[in-house]
């Protein structure tokens, strides 16, 4: 649900490039850019800092990529998203509001359950993936990709003004908490140390306010976006410092960045906004009709619903797809070729994946491409390799939920 260009690369080509031409280049660019409550801490573990989204963020630490990988498929990683934009949506047509920008049923949300939503746009394009929670504190929460950060707050601004202007109940609070996401097999055994509640009891995409290791005020929910369990705690700014370090005394843990979080992610078959979706994609060709809530799709009341709904039933012109090659690694823009040689679609992710030791990638397709299993060819460094289309994710997820 993150906006960024392809990590995993770029980080490549940044440890690559001449000491004295990156140094000035990032020196240049961190004095204009925004910090986390943790910015310190990450420069003293050894985080090698990159702008991101108009931040400084740790993009790797001492540990090498795969590393770090591993390490979270096997334990569980630290990373540290406070650039997310967090809001709150309250008064009484909260709902109403949300239910205006985005794709999913909110009104049938239990309390402190949530979802992955998607803002559209008249033409049925994704405007960017969020989170959405029905707090039992009478407000929602929102999550939302810090590049989208403007666009997404004029969005829910401009539609609060509009809704009070028609006597509607509803108001928006940016919330200034830091975010934290434990993510991992042991992520949980690892934070119950910490908390009196059950955690046991918490499924995933269910979230409650509890005290973290004698943090009060924090609000965790059972999500990630690296495809295991875990969960994102977001926790007053001034105290986010105290709690990750109180998380690194457990040797489970260790800090992870953005090309850890990029790799782990595309395993888990989970988008980029930015590079797999956009605001040309509509979610039938981002195979993320799932998002579409029922209701909503009978009722046809949503941003797009007169693009998105027909195309649940009748052909899309392209769809993302999965993919999977030997030999160099696909990245994003390599085009994608028929057998026959014609180009027919373009990657938009791709990396080699340290848990299968294979390359992986997502891009797009005409339809009749678009079966697991059919052959195509990718262009990589000017050489056409052999691709198969493959299912998502490519590794399987370990979201923790209730038997």
């Amino acid at each position: 649900m993150w906006r960024a260009g392809s990590m995993v690369a770029w980080v490549g080509s940044c440890l690559q490039a001449p000491p004295s031409t990156l140094s000035r280049s990032l020196i240049c660019a961190q004095d204009v850019l925004r910090r986390t409550p943790l910015y310190d801490l990450h420069l003293a573990y050894g985080g090698k800092m990159v702008a991101f989204a108009g931040w400084s963020l740790p993009v790797q630490y001492r540990d090498s990529h795969i590393d770090s990988h591993l390490h979270t498929r096997q334990h569980c990683s630290l990373f540290d998203v406070s650039h997310m934009l967090q809001t709150k949506i309250f008064g009484c047509d909260r709902v109403k509001l949300m239910e205006s920008l985005v794709v999913g049923d909110i009104a049938e949300l239990r309390p402190n359950q949530g979802t992955l939503s998607l803002f559209t746009n008249e033409a049925g394009g994704i405007i960017d993936d969020l989170i959405v929670i029905n707090t039992s504190e009478e407000h929602l929460y929102v999550v939302s990709n810090a590049g989208c950060w403007d666009k997404d707050l004029a969005l829910m601004q401009d539609k609060v003004k509009e809704l009070q202007n028609t006597g509607s109940d509803v108001g928006l609070e940016v919330v200034d908490n830091a975010l934290l996401a434990l993510q991992g097999p042991t992520a949980a055994q690892v934070l119950q140390d910490g908390v009196t509640d059950d955690l046991r009891k918490l499924p995933f995409m269910t979230s409650a306010m509890m005290e973290v290791f004698g943090v009060s005020g924090c609000r965790v929910t059972r999500c990630g976006y690296t495809g295991e369990d875990g969960v994102e705690i977001s926790v007053p700014a001034a105290e986010a410092v105290h709690l990750a370090m109180a998380l690194l005394e457990n040797p489970e843990v260790k800090l992870a960045g953005l090309a850890t979080r990029d790799s782990l992610r595309l395993e888990a078959g989970l988008c980029l906004y930015g590079n797999d979706i956009d605001e040309h994609t509509t979610p039938v060709e981002g195979s993320l009709s799932w998002t579409l809530g029922k209701r909503r799709r009978a009722a046809m009341d949503f941003p797009g619903a007169e693009v998105i709904v027909p195309q649940l039933n009748g052909k899309v012109q392209r769809r993302r797809v999965g993919l999977m090659c030997e030999g160099p690694p696909m990245r994003a823009h390599s085009p994608i070729l028929s057998t026959e040689g014609t180009m027919i679609g373009t990657v938009t992710s791709g990396c080699p994946s340290p848990s299968l030791k294979k390359n992986v990638a997502m891009g797009y397709v005409p339809s009749q491409y678009s079966r697991p299993g059919t052959l195509v060819l990718v262009e990589v460094r000017r050489k056409q390799q052999a691709a198969v289309v493959s299912k998502m994710p490519f590794v399987p997820t370990s979201y923790y939920t209730l038997k």
